[in-house]
């Protein structure tokens, strides 16, 4: 069975945790330290965080930091391959690179 975060983006996977927690927009805006329209923009996919950001609110919704990159990191995959019109195979190519590059650097 796939979980949830295969199938959300990562702007829902947020305003879901938000309403879980029970939380209005503006109280996590202020939390955050941000807008809360940037907020809104957010979660409706429309702005990217900041690492800095998505750190924050791993710290306010008791989330996993790097689950949280994860799942930002892998919206920019999807979003790029549909821009490019390309086959999912092309992720495979990727990690190919990503090994080939970290050998590189040793």
């Amino acid at each position: 069975m796939m979980d949830e975060l295969t199938v959300i983006s990562f702007g829902e996977y947020i305003r879901n945790l938000r309403i879980n927690f029970g939380s209005p927009i503006r109280e996590i805006a202020t939390q955050l330290g941000i807008d809360p329209s940037l907020l809104g923009k957010i979660e409706r996919n429309e702005r990217q965080p900041t690492r800095d950001l998505i750190a924050k609110i791993a710290v306010i919704f008791k989330q996993d930091e790097k689950f949280l990159i994860n799942q930002f990191v892998s919206d920019q995959f999807a979003y790029k391959i549909l821009e490019e019109k390309v086959d999912i195979s092309i992720l495979k190519v990727a990690e190919n690179k990503v090994k080939y590059f970290t050998n590189k650097r040793k």
